[in-house]
């Protein structure tokens, strides 16, 4: 294994070798060299954080990883699977729980300096819900076993020690879990994502659908924010002037933040602007001239996201900013005819109380040297576990038994406080 981990790098775009039945695998080093219409017709048509423009914006982003990769999967000329990946040469494993869990995990890094800051690929997508994405259904066995094969090769000749398939809801996992198991992985459930369904003519609609308590608080925040004549909500199209504003304002999130991968930088936000996709609209709050809270909303298809928040805690909670901008949101996704929006994974009571249901959603994790996997094996899965309850709190059994579509029951909402994680929305 030792040998393996240290071997001379490839080139990213060489093939893997074939295998009986004609397939292979290609290590493509961009979202420019595969092709539109490919990708066009495997990524999921309403999910706007898997469109070819924010891979790009990745890409051009200094958001976390060194670089990033996709393993094609080929039967012949004939593309049967997608895997995106990106490299971290010191990822913190520690930042995927909360502060209580990375105490648990203090002893561990004392005695192993290097195990919870290591070396790692991430599959799937760093800033949404994990796929592999494939043509009419899930990739046969033989695609499975070579497209896992493919991740650890490819995980050797980079020198990243640890492996980890991100935020798969159960039904995209389910194919390769046990193809998965059999390479040394263990299993770990993630940090739900929030999805609020749409089936309301209006906002007005939406509101009378909601539960009666739900209901009276979101017109009581309303009513708040309409009581400060100095704020007022805008919706913009075009914000390029705002982004210095938009990033000290995303900061002052992520400062609070308990969970942390992902930092979005100056750089991904001029790239997310300057594309023609997906569909961005800033909900934006101002205080005078000066913007206090944003929500940047990205579209694709029916389907909308609440990808990033911003707000200026000298006046989140008094004017109930957090609510105020997701209502917005909700508001502007109905206009634009969607039939969901997602909010990410943070904030659970406010969510819930929005009337989203959780998704579950899962890691797949290994380490290419066996003492570190056993390692890992035993103490990584309870700190996730552990953050998960933490984070969920109340809201657990939902996260664990999706319920049907529509709001659920709801606990007293806290203070409009926003603890981020590494998707904050």
């Amino acid at each position: 294994m030792q040998r393996d981990v240290n071997a001379p790098r490839r080139r990213p775009g060489d093939a893997l070798p074939r295998v009986s039945g004609g397939y292979r695998v290609e290590v493509l080093p961009s979202i420019a060299t595969l092709s539109r219409a490919m990708w066009e017709e495997l990524a999921p048509a309403d999910d706007p954080m898997w469109s070819r423009g924010l891979f790009t914006a990745m890409e051009r982003g200094g958001i976390g990883p060194e670089g990033y990769a996709y393993l094609v999967v080929r039967e012949h000329a004939r593309v049967r699977a997608v895997l995106p990946v990106c490299r971290f040469r010191e990822l913190r494993l520690d930042g995927l729980v909360g502060p209580a869990e990375r105490r648990f995990l203090t002893p561990v890094e004392r005695l192993f300096p290097r195990l919870l800051r290591v070396p790692a690929l991430l599959c799937g997508n760093l800033l949404g819900q994990g796929h592999v994405l494939t043509e009419g259904g899930p990739p046969g066995e033989e695609a499975q076993r070579l497209l896992v094969d493919a991740v650890l090769a490819y995980a050797r000749r980079e020198r990243l020690g640890t492996v980890v398939f991100k935020d798969f809801a159960p039904a995209e996992l389910a194919p390769l879990r046990t193809t998965l198991r059999r390479a040394g992985f263990s299993f770990a459930p993630g940090l739900p994502d929030t999805e609020l369904r749409l089936g309301h003519a209006s906002f007005d609609d939406y509101l009378a659908a909601l539960p009666a308590k739900p209901r009276r608080n979101a017109r009581s925040k309303m009513r708040a924010f309409r009581a400060r004549s100095d704020l007022r909500i805008e919706i913009l199209d075009q914000f390029e002037e705002l982004l210095p504003r938009i990033l000290a304002l995303y900061r002052q999130v992520m400062d609070r933040a308990d969970q942390f991968l992902d930092v979005l930088d100056a750089s991904f936000l001029e790239a997310v602007h300057a594309g023609t996709e997906p569909r961005r609209r800033l909900v934006a709050c101002f205080q005078g001239d000066t913007l206090v809270a944003f929500l940047l909303c990205l579209f694709a298809g029916t389907g909308a996201v609440g990808a990033r928040i911003g707000l200026d805690y000298r006046l989140a909670h008094d004017a109930r900013l957090y609510h105020i901008v997701h209502y917005a949101a909700i508001d502007l996704a109905l206009a634009s005819g969607c039939d969901r929006i997602r909010f990410a994974q943070t904030a659970y009571t406010p969510k819930r109380e929005f009337g989203c249901d959780l998704i579950p959603q899962s890691y797949a994790i290994t380490h290419l040297r066996p003492g570190r996997r056993a390692v890992l094996r035993r103490v990584l899965p309870r700190a996730l576990s552990a953050g998960r309850i933490r984070a969920l709190g109340p809201h657990l059994a939902a996260a664990t038994d999706r319920p049907p579509p529509g709001p659920g029951p709801h606990p007293p909402s806290p203070p409009d406080t926003e603890r981020p994680t590494h998707a904050p929305s």
